[in-house]
């Protein structure tokens, strides 16, 4: 068997762009990936097209070969840009080897350790009550862990001041942990907005067992700052959605920095690389809570990845319905997992088990930009 094309397809589906990439072979089984570098897929797309030019008449089965080829071909290795590209088209060949073989995609990684993957969700409000309404709202409908947000300052003007923030944030969080009792896991996410000072603060307004988990308090490219913030707190870390490699998640694993791997299967590198990040937190009792933030193919890879990985907690999953206003679009993936309040059941059908109407794929892809923030004194902060 031989690649014969890749096609990316940076496309509006939906609310948002996705980044689809389609692997073609010589014997009529395709694969789909995604990538998720969001707000920058023309950057993937060029990635990919360069890609193409010399994986054409490659065996796709051979994808731990063609993943080391990409990445080791250039004399700049890395980057989230490359990693990017190489996970969509990393995904596309297990989407391919699953359906040559006609086995799921999680049999070619050893098999099932769950016969479902438990799933987080997210929510929050612009006041305490309003957060708690939905926090129960979420209970009520299945989920057992979910994250809790407060809107920033002034949304509508793009302003965000940290201070304020997260002294409104905390309110919020501990009024729901007062709501809801103990047993829920709650967790929210600071969208790594902070320094290492205003992430202290924030972690001493909280109660003891307010906070099960706090994702990206701030910036992962200094592991020493987050070591030092550690030191400053006994909550639980989630770090590793901006992770583009195994590398970066070295330290962070290695001097036990985070406690949940933030595991972006379209970002890191793909399946390949994904696997081999698990194998390495297993051998630290880290548990994977995947980013999933993107479509049916993220969803449908990530799935795969849990239920064949053993040290596994919960997968972000944007809408418990799978609607999410067209971003799960059921005329653009007629086939994709199943996704049920608190779960996602992907299909025992070969390969990914999510198929692309490709004739569906009609709207074009459209500039579109992350909010700009800045603060009240008109300096640039971190979306």
């Amino acid at each position: 068997m031989q690649i014969t094309d890749i096609k990316p397809f940076p496309v509006w589906v939906g609310t948002r762009n996705q980044m689809l990439v389609k692997v073609e072979t010589n014997e009529g089984i395709y694969g789909w990936g995604e990538s998720g570098l969001s707000s920058r897929e023309l950057g993937v797309k060029g990635i990919v097209e360069h890609y193409r030019e010399f994986l054409i008449g490659k065996d796709p089965m051979k994808r731990g070969a063609l993943w080391q080829e990409m990445y080791r071909s250039q004399y700049f290795e890395g980057g989230r840009t490359l990693t990017g590209a190489i996970s969509a088209i990393d995904m596309a060949l297990y989407d391919i080897a699953g359906k040559k073989l006609g086995v799921p995609v999680y049999e070619l990684l050893g098999g099932k350790h769950r016969n479902w993957v438990p799933t987080f969700a997210s929510g929050g409000g612009s006041s305490p009550e309003e957060m708690i309404d939905v926090a129960k709202k979420i209970i009520s409908e299945g989920f057992n862990c979910f994250r809790i947000h407060r809107g920033y300052n002034d949304e509508k003007e793009n302003i965000y001041e940290p201070r304020e923030h997260i002294a409104q944030v905390a309110e919020g969080i501990i009024k729901v942990r007062e709501a809801v009792g103990n047993l829920p896991t709650i967790g929210t996410d600071i969208h790594h907005r902070l320094s290492v000072a205003e992430a202290a603060s924030f972690c001493q307004m909280m109660p003891s067992h307010t906070l099960d988990f706090l994702e990206e308090p701030i910036r992962d490219e200094t592991p020493e700052a987050y070591e030092v913030l550690r030191k400053m707190t006994n909550i639980p870390f989630a770090i590793g959605e901006e992770f583009a490699s195994k590398w970066q998640f070295v330290p962070y694993i290695e001097r036990g920095i985070t406690n949940y791997v933030r595991i972006d299967v379209c970002n890191v590198g793909g399946i390949t690389e994904s696997m081999k990040v698990a194998g390495w937190a297993e051998a630290h009792y880290i548990d994977l809570m995947p980013h999933n933030p993107l479509g049916p193919i993220c969803v449908a890879a990530t799935a795969h990845l849990a239920m064949a990985t053993p040290n596994f907690s919960w997968l972000e999953i944007r809408e418990s319905s799978g609607e999410d206003n067209g971003f799960y679009s059921k005329e653009v993936f007629p086939v994709q997992a199943e996704i049920l309040p608190g779960k996602v059941i992907p299909l025992g059908k070969p390969g990914l088990g999510v198929d692309v109407d490709e004739s569906s794929l009609t709207e074009p892809f459209r500039h579109s930009e992350m909010p700009h923030l800045t603060r009240r004194d008109g300096s640039h902060t971190n979306w």
